[in-house]
């Protein structure tokens, strides 16, 4: 017999640590943009697992590629190649202009393994010293040590020093307040093309072509972390190719996997040959199973039409956003921000309120900031699902917030 909601979560409570401010939903199954929790209960999710299940919910591709692939061989040492492996490299490599791949297993993951080789690109051509990396103001790297020290957020990092020494942050979009924090010590510049994590904000369009141009004046590597904008989020392969510039180093996961952990990092080729073996490894990245799912994710998302869909439909999405925040008024709604299928709403009020009235009437958003709702559906989503939103929205905003 299987468990109710009350029950899962109730046991959740007794065993599971209270590091992460679950919502009280326990879902059982899906099916596109589908979720069903464990009554039974239909939601229509606009979080896609935050920004990771690009397929939405069983993919009949992706449920065979699994099964295929656990049938022939799951993880191998990865002293070894695998064929999903150097074919996911080869795709990867060749989409990005970025010549080498490495593959682990999360964002966090990627981001660490980009800080160790920018610092080791930098100790061998220049000697120790010059290791210090500039991130922004509101950015969000991930939770391990290095990734929290790179983090512009005060409250991931609170409780976990000393901290990793050598970053500095500055406000996001601005290119004197980077430029003027470049000093000796500086080996890198590291930035996400959307703040995902600070209610998906965007820079300026001068921004990044800026940022580029200076790393390559100053002789600095520019890591891009696309984790929450890469493999079609923005509605381009990588969220850097609107502009005219290549990073360095880039970092991937989330839609990767689909929900499988991977995570990769891309670096062009001469950067990439600082890390020789033993400078750093991982001992399930790259497993054949991940490695054949995100094959399949990648090659089906990178096909021309699907990154037009996800154009067109978030441009549509955000256009429906911003006539509700117009019939809301600026008394309720402040602005709509993103870019592609990851977008946000800012309110005046609270927003975490309002997601957990739009869980009771059965639609999935999250609030990513304390007035903030972030959207990042699955990209398969339809003009139909998103105008089945949004009258939910305004009545959950109304209902929360009567005038």
């Amino acid at each position: 017999m299987s468990l109710s909601t009350k029950e899962i979560v109730a046991i959740g409570h007794k065993c599971l640590m209270g590091n992460v401010a679950r919502y009280e939903l326990a879902f059982d199954h899906g099916r596109g943009m589908k979720l069903w929790d464990a009554d039974g209960k239909e939601y229509l999710d606009f979080l896609g697992g935050v920004a990771t299940c690009a397929l939405g919910y069983a993919p009949e591709i992706i449920v065979r590629t699994i099964a295929e692939q656990a049938a022939r061989v799951i993880h191998i040492s990865n002293y070894f190649y695998s064929e999903p492996l150097v074919k996911l490299a080869e795709l990867l490599t060749v989409s990005s202009g970025l010549g080498k791949a490495f593959f682990c297993n999360s964002g966090a993951e990627a981001n660490e393994a980009a800080i160790k080789l920018a610092r080791k690109y930098s100790h061998d051509l220049y000697g120790p010293g010059r290791h210090g990396i500039i991130t922004a103001i509101g950015s969000f790297h991930g939770r391990t040590m290095a990734a929290i020290s790179a983090t512009g957020q005060d409250k991931v990092k609170e409780g976990f020093e000393p901290l990793l020494p050598g970053f500095v942050h500055v406000p996001y979009g601005d290119i004197e307040a980077l430029a003027g924090a470049a000093t000796a010590e500086t080996c890198a510049v590291m930035l996400e093309p959307i703040l995902g994590e600070s209610g998906v904000v965007t820079p300026p369009a001068d921004y990044f072509p800026k940022v580029a141009q200076f790393c390559e004046e100053k002789k600095l590597l520019l890591i891009l972390d696309e984790v929450q904008t890469g493999i079609g989020r923005a509605g381009f392969k990588y969220a850097f190719q609107q502009y005219d510039l290549l990073p360095h180093i880039m970092t991937l996961a989330k839609g990767i996997g689909g929900g499988v952990a991977a995570g990769a990092m891309l670096a062009r080729d001469d950067v990439a040959a600082r890390l020789t073996p033993g400078s750093h490894s991982t001992t399930v990245g790259g497993s054949p199973l991940a490695m054949a799912v995100g094959l399949v994710m990648v090659q089906t998302i990178f096909e021309a039409d699907f990154l037009n869909n996800v154009k067109t439909t978030g441009a549509y999405f955000k256009n429906r956003l911003e006539e509700l925040a117009a019939e809301l008024g600026p008394e309720l709604a402040v602005e709509v921000r993103g870019q592609g299928l990851l977008l946000a709403l800012e309110l005046t009020r609270p927003s975490g309120p309002v997601a957990a009235e739009l869980h009771k009437r059965g639609f999935l958003v999250n609030a990513v900031t304390g007035t903030a709702l972030r959207f990042a559906p699955p990209l398969i989503v339809a003009p139909a699902e998103i105008d089945i939103l949004m009258p939910a929205l305004k009545e959950a905003v109304k209902t929360v917030y009567p005038q």
